[in-house]
């Protein structure tokens, strides 16, 4: 359970108190993007302010079909009935894992909403290896093994989530890794959610593969995508499901309307306008899709040249505005610091940097192994004015304000040297 209250010693040597402690009441906000809402969205939302009725439950025509219009740009086809959209990942998981039923698989690390979804319904939830070269996708022979043992346990194991670009790791998995474990489950009757949030946020994505498990198992295979990854703001929340064209996915789907029913968790009517006109991707939102994601591969590859500077490892982020930094190379200076386990990291650092910094526990790691996300978006400026120059600037890094940021980030992690 969360531990609620915890004294620390303040920086004069004074005892503070702690309130904001644990994983469950107190989870980490997303990567922050670091930029002023888009106007062309604001203008949709403030047209239909004057809109007082939620969408329908599961989301109304024009959301659904533009999701599914969405989807079939990106090689999913599929029709505005099989899609389920809700106020946000949280709920829509949660409706999406009690409607499957059974133990839950997910890989280590793994978004931090993951787990307590599991938790508030009860689920067992079993973590699995990724391999080396990146995370969201279990290792393939990882997972039979972790499949096996929990059936000789007297487990259940029926759903497995994955996440083809990673929270927290900024990886995005190889198409042959994401082929081997989907089969692997599918082979072991588990129903696969791809988590697929970030794949709008590729920092090269002319160089970079990316296969959704969907375009391989099309009828064994659930994507999610919570809109805030890159088409809208997180304070508007909406993340749809696209469901399988079969009688059994037909089964759960309704089921998971029945469920997000239960939990009232209807769509805001105007945040609905806002989002099908997002997912239908006019040029204003594909033009600041495509400028976020290169102002990101710009500045995410910045932090990662400090953090291996400092001494610590990281993999080189591939997507989204943060990246996974281990700091166990620097456990003895740590350790000066009174800092040893992952949640004394997240504490130290974010007062340190001044923004959330969650620590590796978050996200199912061990809490004595010292990792940490270390969020980009706040490197980006801290008034709508210096994001807006960054986004906008030939040169994002020599502008004072970000080099001031970043200089201030690598000055953290550089003093545990």
């Amino acid at each position: 359970m969360a531990r609620q209250r915890t004294e620390r010693p303040g920086r004069g040597g004074a005892r503070s108190v702690r309130e904001d402690r644990g994983p469950v009441r107190y989870g980490p906000p997303a990567p922050d993007p670091g930029l002023p809402v888009l106007p062309e969205l604001a203008e949709v939302l403030a047209a239909a302010a004057g809109r007082g009725e939620p969408e329908p439950t599961g989301g109304g025509t024009a959301l659904r079909t533009a999701a599914a219009a969405y989807w079939e740009r990106r090689g999913l086809p599929g029709s505005p009935e099989r899609v389920a959209a809700a106020p946000g990942a949280s709920p829509l998981l949660l409706a999406l894992i009690a409607a499957h039923g059974g133990d839950v698989l997910m890989p280590r690390p793994c978004p931090a909403t993951w787990i307590p979804q599991a938790r508030l319904l009860g689920r067992p939830a079993y973590h699995v290896p990724t391999p080396a070269e990146c995370g969201g996708v279990p290792d393939p022979y990882a997972l039979l093994e972790t499949v096996r043992r929990v059936r000789a346990e007297g487990g259940r194991p029926r759903l497995l989530l994955i996440s083809v670009v990673d929270d927290p790791t900024a990886t995005v998995a190889p198409p042959e890794l994401v082929r081997e474990a989907c089969e692997a489950a599918i082979a072991e009757g588990l129903h696969v959610v791809s988590d697929e949030t970030w794949r709008d946020t590729l920092h090269r994505p002319h160089d970079t593969v990316l296969l959704s498990p969907a375009e391989m198992c099309p009828d064994d295979v659930t994507v999610v995508c919570d809109l805030a990854g890159a088409l809208t703001p997180s304070a508007w929340p909406v993340a749809v499901a696209r469901f399988p064209d079969t009688e059994r996915a037909a089964v759960r789907h309704a089921r998971t309307l029945d469920i997000l029913t239960a939990l009232g968790a209807l769509v805001a009517g105007p945040v609905a306008m806002a989002a099908a006109h997002a997912l239908r991707e006019p040029e204003a939102v594909t033009d600041r899709a495509r400028r976020a994601a290169a102002l990101q591969a710009r500045i995410a590859a910045a932090a990662h040249r400090a953090v291996l500077a400092a001494g610590a490892l990281a993999r080189p982020p591939q997507a989204g505005r943060h990246l996974y930094a281990d700091l166990g190379p620097l456990r003895s200076r740590l350790a000066g610091r009174g800092v040893t386990d992952s949640l004394e990291l997240e504490e130290y650092l974010t007062e340190r940097l001044g923004a959330p910094t969650p620590g590796g526990h978050r996200f199912g790691d061990e809490l004595g192994a010292l990792r940490v996300r270390l969020g980009t978006g706040t490197l980006l400026g801290s008034t709508p004015q210096q994001q807006l120059e960054s986004l906008t600037a030939v040169a994002p890094l020599e502008l004072p304000h970000v080099a001031e940021a970043l200089s201030i980030f690598a000055t953290a992690l550089d003093e545990l040297r």
